[in-house]
């Protein structure tokens, strides 16, 4: 649990300002993940399918309310 919210957002910015991307760092985060998802059997899904129908319902109801941009501005 976070005591401090406010302190922690502050504290996340100003990391997020100081600390570079680093795309090979993610690129192997990504491939121990999927390694690890494997080993424990839950990669690949027996259905890849499975949940779409939900996946969608939901993004419809949070896409619902979405204005499109205004090209005049």
């Amino acid at each position: 649990m976070i005591r401090d919210p406010e302190f922690w957002r502050r504290w996340e910015a100003q990391w997020q300002r100081t600390t570079p991307a680093d795309p090979e760092a993610n690129l192997r985060i990504f491939w121990t993940l999927l390694e690890m998802a494997r080993a424990a059997g839950a990669w690949p899904p027996t259905d890849p399918l499975e949940g779409l129908e939900h996946d969608l319902a939901l993004a419809r109801r949070i896409n619902a309310d979405v204005q499109p941009p205004d090209p005049a501005r």
